[in-house]
């Protein structure tokens, strides 16, 4: 004995429904392009003078401090160079000399 009751197919002729805008397959994919443009970061494309960050003539790191918001650069070998991060949304970046870092206003790190 069966546990349900089936009904045979309606008579009639429903509306059609349109076809959803937004399915899920472009609501995943969409996911997926804003992580990958988090991770790549679109403001790295907005300047050419940021891919200085890739040469390896241009490491001086250009901090700016969280504390005092002094802007601060750290040359290779110092203490902090290791962890120091540079983040382009909050104005910091890389040098490729002392002199053009103190030209654009930064000081050197005391450690």
């Amino acid at each position: 004995m069966p546990t349900h009751r089936s009904f045979p197919p309606p008579r009639y002729q429903t509306k059609k429904q349109a076809p959803p805008l937004f399915t899920m397959q472009a609501f995943y994919m969409a996911i997926i392009v804003a992580g990958l443009a988090g991770y790549v970061g679109t403001d790295l494309l907005a300047s050419s003078t940021r891919y200085a960050a890739f040469s390896s003539a241009c490491n001086i790191k250009g901090n700016i401090s969280i504390d005092t918001g002094e802007r601060i650069y750290h040359v290779p070998g110092q203490e902090y160079y290791g962890e120091t991060r540079i983040s382009w949304r909050y104005g910091e970046r890389w040098f490729c000399s002392e002199a053009e870092a103190q030209a654009a206003g930064w000081r050197r790190a005391m450690r």
